[in-house]
């Protein structure tokens, strides 16, 4: 798993130390092991973990410039875990209301000495803590309500970072009036055939 990890990082362009693969590694090796017990993830097989999580979380590593981001509907921790892990210097809050998986978070927050992650066990519009300078997720139903059931908890000028399979003209239309689409990057994941793309959205400030 090392090797397809290291290929797969060495294709996304990204640059991680020898003690990062380590807890990716240690990531991916307790996520099946806490699955076979919580059923935490669909995904089952050691390499499709590495291809389907760690690297498809990893995708949106290049650029990331934001300091403070809210994954929201984090599941399992999935980008934020990966993300905190890659982006040490920057804050990462996850939030879920699955009891089962916000536990998975907290171990793996103190098993990987984790210093830039805190998570939530809460639905969305209880969430305490606003000005986020960023909102990524890839796992709502709909980008429209992603934005809607996160517009109070950005900042002004901040963006949310939709992780998708294939773009849909049809979902963007849904989008409230005061919302727009700032950039959309089609996303190579290692080893992965299916499209994914990461739609990147802001408020309108005209």
């Amino acid at each position: 798993m090392k090797e397809l990890l290291i290929s797969g990082i060495d294709r996304l362009g990204i640059s991680l130390s020898s003690s990062q693969i380590e807890q990716l590694l240690s990531l991916q090796s307790q996520l099946l092991k806490w699955n076979s017990a919580y059923n935490l993830t669909a995904i089952t097989d050691e390499q499709d973990v590495v291809k389907l999580h760690l690297l498809d979380s990893l995708a949106i590593v290049p650029g990331w410039s934001f300091e403070k981001t809210l994954d929201v509907g984090t599941g399992p921790g999935f980008p934020g875990l990966p993300l905190a892990i890659a982006l040490p210097e920057r804050q990462f809050h996850l939030l879920d209301s699955n009891s089962k998986k916000i536990r998975f978070i907290r171990q793996q927050i103190h098993q990987l000495s984790l210093k830039n992650v805190e998570v939530f066990h809460s639905r969305v519009e209880n969430h305490p803590i606003s000005d986020y300078d960023a909102i990524v997720s890839r796992a709502f139903a709909s980008i429209s309500d992603m934005v809607n059931l996160t517009k109070s908890l950005l900042n002004k000028d901040g963006r949310w970072m939709a992780m998708k399979g294939v773009y849909s003209n049809e979902e963007m239309q849904e989008l409230p009036d005061d919302v727009k689409t700032v950039k959309i990057t089609e996303l190579k994941i290692p080893g992965v055939k299916a499209e994914r793309c990461l739609v990147e959205l802001a408020r309108r400030n005209d």
